[in-house]
């Protein structure tokens, strides 16, 4: 019976690809000519699902402030004692405390190794509160709803629904349509998602446990019946259909089934990181991540972005409570993963950063809070100019022109500036910034030479 790999091999004229040893010896040889020593870097997208209530993340905590924000959250603001104290050096001279279950992110902050962008969200004009009241001035698609804004983070375009989000369009720039060894430079923890949907390229998606990569059902059981079921799709495989639709098939089959031995392969030679991780899902899959950033030689990754989903957030209900719970994960999981890549000497080159559908209400609905606008992200790596806060947190007072009702703060950062931030750190050079970002001009000049924000070095 003619192999699957022996067959593709004569008939592409990769005569390599004999072997998953020999497709692991191939990544090697494409590492050394595709990445310096110091060349990688990599993203890590969290999305917090749902729409986090960020201003209960970050408060301010000098008192006229902090007397302004307890006194519009009502039942739902944090006792000011209780608050985590972060060095005072915002430009508005203000003083601000970090939710008393983050104490990771407190060190991570104290440590230089994280940041804070205030009060960031989608935008189609920078704003203007006497436009926004008169109604003269635009504002996103879908404000408010979750399918709608949820898009618009991942996809930096809040004027019409789009299926490629900028992490697609950026590895459409950096990678094109034939990854190294099959393996995406965008990896997904959480399925099919829009950020890193791409014109020509898809996201390769994982799982958090074992060695990340699902094979074909069956077709790695060791057992007798089934090696006989991998003989038998090997035997199909090594057929060419006549038919161009079956022939295309078949060779994405084929690809994607070398594609996952060679994964799999590359993650068993992963190093046993001594750094430990929670066994919430946050963390594992951050573990998974670091697992996979310990292997980009293998795989031939000199660029990666990757995307991972913490749902839950749609505190309607019970927002401190549940707060309390969720909070303190995401704060361990970003410490416990700063100290792996620290452990794996990459630290400097890895920039993870959150996002959400929206910020919320700063007003209570006597249980929870509702869908807002503007929000507070944190943006954690090496690179980062951390300890400092950036973007502006605004002024909680009754009659704010940033209020546009119910506690609902406009954005005074658009995300357009966030993401050109971690582009251009990422790669992409201040020409293409249009193709990554189309409404960056609204916001940003990339001629000018400055930082977008000044996060990162």
């Amino acid at each position: 019976m003619i192999k699957r790999r022996t067959f593709l091999a004569h008939s592409c004229g990769l005569a390599t690809v004999t072997a998953a040893s020999s497709l692991l010896q191939l990544g090697l040889a494409r590492s050394v000519a595709a990445q310096g020593a110091q060349d990688y870097r990599a993203l890590v997208c969290i999305l917090l699902a749902g729409g986090n209530d960020s201003f209960n993340m970050l408060v301010p905590t000098d008192g006229d402030q902090y007397g302004e924000y307890q006194s519009i959250r009502s039942d739902l603001a944090l006792p000011r004692e209780t608050l985590l104290p972060l060095a005072t050096n915002a430009a508005n001279g203000r003083s601000y405390g970090l939710h008393p279950g983050m104490e990771g992110l407190q060190q991570l902050f104290a440590d230089g190794d994280a940041g804070l962008l205030c009060n960031v969200g989608t935008l189609l004009e920078p704003f203007d509160a006497g436009a926004i009241a008169s109604g003269a001035s635009r504002t996103p698609l879908g404000l408010f709803s979750h399918s709608d804004q949820i898009q618009q983070w991942q996809t930096a375009i809040s004027d019409q629904r789009s299926a490629q989000g900028w992490g697609g369009r950026v590895a459409d720039l950096m990678q094109g349509p034939n990854p190294a060894n099959g393996i995406s430079m965008n990896i997904s923890l959480s399925g099919n998602n829009i950020f890193q949907s791409g014109a020509t390229v898809a996201e390769y998606s994982v799982e958090a446990s074992g060695d990340g990569a699902v094979g074909l059902n069956g077709y790695n059981d060791g057992s007798e019946v089934g090696e006989l079921r991998r003989q038998f799709i090997d035997g199909l495989l090594a057929t060419p259909p006549r038919h161009i639709l079956r022939r295309e098939y078949r060779d994405r089959l084929a690809g994607s089934i070398d594609a996952q031995q060679f994964f799999v392969q590359s993650m068993q030679a992963a190093p046993l990181l001594s750094t430990a991780f929670s066994n919430d899902r946050l963390s594992a899959a951050l573990r998974q991540i670091a697992r996979i950033i310990s292997v980009r030689e293998q795989i031939g990754a000199p660029r990666q972005v990757f995307f991972v989903t913490a749902g839950g957030w749609d505190h309607h209900d019970n927002l401190l409570g549940n707060q309390a719970e969720m909070l303190p994960m995401v704060s361990q999981a970003l410490l416990s993963f700063r100290d792996a890549l620290q452990e794996l000497d990459v630290a400097d080159q890895v920039t993870t950063f959150t996002t959400s559908d929206f910020g919320r209400t700063l007003t209570s609905n006597g249980k929870g809070s509702d869908h807002g606008w503007g929000g507070h992200h944190v943006v954690m790596g090496g690179a980062v100019n951390g300890g400092s806060f950036y973007g502006e947190y605004p002024e909680i007072y009754p009659g704010s022109p940033l209020d546009v009702g119910r506690g609902i703060y406009a954005p005074t950062t658009a995300v357009e500036q966030y993401f050109a931030e971690l582009a251009l750190w990422f790669g992409v050079t201040p020409g293409e910034l249009d193709t990554v970002l189309p409404n960056v001009r609204t916001f940003y000049s990339p001629e000018s030479g400055e930082s977008p924000l000044g996060i990162l070095s």
